[in-house]
C-alpha cells in the first residue's frame, strides 16, 4: 500500500510544482524532427487504451514493485481524461479529469485519496498524458530534452529522449525522465523517471488501440455509499 500511495502523491505533487518557463534552443534536427512527428499527432489524437506494466525499483532495499493493468486517454474538448485500472497485485483505479482532480480509489478499503492541482491543472494533464497525445515542441517548456538516438522495444524502432525538469522542486523528486516514442504511431512505449535518491519507475506498454472507442464507464469510478474521500494538504 505504502508504494502505491507513494506514486500517486508523486504524479500529484510532481505535476501540480511545474510552471510556464520560456522555451530553451534545445533543437537538433532529429530532436526536431520527432517532436514535429508529436504535434502532428496531437492534433489528430482522440483516444488510446493500452495495457501496462509499473515497476517502481527501490535501490535501499534493492527491491523492485510491479504492478500491471490497462491505462485510458481520452481527447475531451481541450483536455485529456487520463485512467489506470490497475489489478495486480490488487486493484486500483488512477483517475485525472478535466476538473482538474486525481483521485486514487482503493476498493478493498473503499477509500479515494482526491488531490487538486487547481490553477496548475494544463501541468497536472501534461505530466500525466506524457507521450500520448501531448505535442511535441510543449516539452521544451518544462524539460531540457535531449535526443539520444534510435533504440528498438519490443520489436518497435523508437526515439529515445531525455527529459530534464526546469523546475527545482520537480528535479529534486525526478532528476530525468527517459521516454522511447514510438516513431511509426508518434506515442510513448515506455518511460523511466528516475529520482536522486537511484530509485526509478519503468513504465511500459503494450497492445495500443489508438483513436477507438472506449468503454463508457472507465473514467467513472466506482464507489460505494461508504466511499471514505481523503484530501491531503
Amino acid at each position: 500500500m505504502k508504494q502505491n500511495r507513494t506514486l500517486a502523491f508523486k504524479l500529484a505533487v510532481v505535476a501540480i510544482s511545474f510552471f510556464p518557463t520560456l522555451a530553451a534552443a534545445q533543437s537538433s534536427p532529429d530532436l526536431d524532427k520527432v517532436l514535429t512527428q508529436l504535434d502532428k499527432a496531437s492534433a489528430s489524437f482522440k483516444s488510446a487504451e493500452a495495457d501496462f506494466r509499473w515497476d517502481q525499483y527501490q535501490k535501499v532495499v534493492n527491491e523492485t514493485d510491479v504492478q500491471k493493468g490497462k491505462v485510458y486517454f481520452q481527447r475531451h474538448d481541450h483536455s485529456t481524461l487520463m485512467a489506470a485500472d490497475i489489478t495486480e497485485p490488487d486493484q486500483k483505479i488512477l483517475l485525472f479529469t478535466p476538473d482538474g482532480k486525481i483521485r486514487l480509489y482503493q476498493p478493498r478499503i473503499d477509500q479515494v485519496t482526491e488531490y487538486e492541482a487547481g490553477k496548475n491543472r494544463e501541468e497536472v494533464e501534461s505530466f500525466l498524458v506524457l507521450g500520448f497525445g501531448s505535442r511535441g515542441h510543449d516539452l521544451l517548456t518544462r524539460f531540457n530534452v535531449k535526443y539520444l538516438g534510435q533504440e528498438t522495444v519490443n520489436g518497435a524502432s523508437t526515439a529515445k529522449l531525455e527529459l530534464v525538469p526546469k523546475a527545482p522542486k520537480v528535479r529534486s523528486m525526478f532528476e530525468r525522465i527517459i521516454l522511447w516514442i514510438d516513431t511509426a504511431r508518434d506515442v510513448s512505449l515506455k518511460q523511466q523517471a528516475i529520482e536522486p535518491s537511484g530509485d526509478y519507475r519503468i513504465a511500459t506498454y503494450s497492445d495500443i488501440k489508438l483513436n477507438q472507442k472506449l468503454p463508457d464507464d472507465v473514467f467513472k469510478l466506482r464507489t460505494t455509499s461508504k466511499t471514505k474521500v481523503v484530501k491531503p494538504q
